[in-house]
């Protein structure tokens, strides 16, 4: 890779698996678990990951139309880099606990064999667990506070692969400090990218405006058949006839509420 900087100093172990690393295999000999990700766009969508890997580039993002399958070739695109020994710990964030869960369930049903935990809701062994589940604020506190022996449990080099679900939310501001300090290879997984000025998630992967490592729309998914098209309802939700009381929300909420929204909340 080109030089880059990074927040700190490799543990002993990461520095010996840095070097057990080189001898990974290509990524393009990788033969896809279609048991995990079969539809052509998900095999295509990890291929042009691969090769993203494979050139040197150290992030992909990519853009696919709600319940098309993000996870799914999420957990397969996980399996390449395990087997062909590109990664051995794999970090998966997502920015509300529910996802979180929902995240791990999946990947526990796919790879059964893969030590997986929750670390919002569970304690980790690092020693054990190789692929961990967190939402920002955990992780975040996580780098800030824990020590053992005064060194930082999770060192810069600690995961090989950082996934972020949902990958247009809750990345622009504090929570980017996450991808600044752990040296890891990056995935962003979006239905809606945001190309804004001050939110922009092509600029956090280091791409070009509305050009993805791949794509997968809603209309593309429509006319392959995986989808049908939206029917419009007309109905009333509760949001529109009361409004929203910020006092009312929940602690998750009232950070996203002030992350989404400039109001004054005085």
């Amino acid at each position: 890779y080109p030089p880059r900087l990074v927040a700190g100093i490799y543990s002993k172990d990461e520095l010996e698996w840095t070097i057990q690393r080189r001898t990974r295999r290509v990524l393009s000999e990788y033969k896809i678990n279609k048991e995990i990700a079969g539809r052509p766009y998900q095999e295509r969508a990890i291929k042009r990951v691969a090769e993203t890997f494979q050139d040197a580039h150290r992030k992909a993002l990519l853009v696919m139309a709600t319940v098309t399958g993000k996870t799914r070739t999420a957990i397969a695109i996980v399996d390449m880099l395990i087997k062909q020994k590109w990664a051995r710990r794999i970090l998966f964030l997502a920015d509300r606990t529910a996802l979180v869960r929902q995240a791990k369930g999946n990947f526990v049903k796919l790879m059964p064999d893969l030590s997986c935990i929750n670390i919002v809701e569970e304690k980790e062994n690092i020693d054990v667990h190789k692929m961990v589940f967190s939402t920002y604020p955990t992780m975040m506190n996580k780098i800030d506070t824990e020590r053992v022996n005064n060194i930082p449990v999770y060192s810069p080099g600690h995961f090989d692969v950082i996934i972020i679900d949902e990958a247009h939310r809750s990345v622009y501001q504090k929570y980017q400090a996450i991808f600044e300090y752990f040296d890891a290879m990056i995935i962003g997984l979006t239905a809606t990218p945001k190309s804004d000025v001050d939110k922009n998630t092509y600029e956090l992967f280091d791409l070009e405006n509305h050009n993805p490592t791949d794509f997968y729309e809603l209309d593309e998914a429509v006319k392959d058949g995986w989808l049908v098209p939206p029917k419009r309802i007309g109905v009333t939700t509760k949001f529109q006839r009361d409004g929203i009381k910020y006092n009312e929300l929940s602690e998750e909420d009232k950070e996203r509420y002030e992350e989404d929204f400039t109001d004054n909340l005085s």
